[in-house]
């Protein structure tokens, strides 16, 4: 279990790193999940693969309003795409991802790429530093 969302982060960027350059670019999204998982498991990192969460919306609860890729260490959401580029929609997305599971920080990796670290956007909801677990606002369940 990790304190540090900072040194989550950086593990798991630095096993999205490790993927790429075993795998390179070019492949299926699928492919580089999956490979990604099997990194995360093996460094024993706790995570949730293709997690639904629910939506708040008016009176109503709708449970299945998102499936995220990798719900890590409850504190870290991940997409992984294989895409020409990252868009203002991937962004949008992943923080509305972030906004709905009240957690501070998201990564979004594009593993078509040349250069990884060219495909890694960190998505911050209301940053509030290294807050210890204990002291942060529960997340939705």
């Amino acid at each position: 279990m990790f304190e540090d969302i900072n040194e989550l982060t950086e593990t798991v960027i630095g096993l999205a790193i490790k993927v790429h350059r075993n795998l390179g670019s070019g492949f299926l999204e699928s492919v580089y999940q999956a490979a990604l998982a099997y990194e995360m498991q093996q460094a024993g990192i706790k995570f949730e693969k293709e997690k639904f969460l629910p939506v708040k919306y008016a009176d109503i609860v709708i449970e299945k309003g998102f499936r995220c890729e990798f719900f890590i260490d409850d504190q870290l959401v991940v997409e992984c795409k294989a895409a020409n580029e990252l868009t203002n929609i991937d962004q949008a997305q992943l923080l509305n991802y972030l906004k709905i599971s009240n957690l501070q920080v998201g990564l979004l990796i594009n593993f078509n790429t040349s250069i990884l670290k060219n495909g890694i956007k960190r998505i911050v909801n209301n940053y509030k530093g290294n807050t210890p677990r204990s002291q942060r606002t529960p997340r939705l369940t």
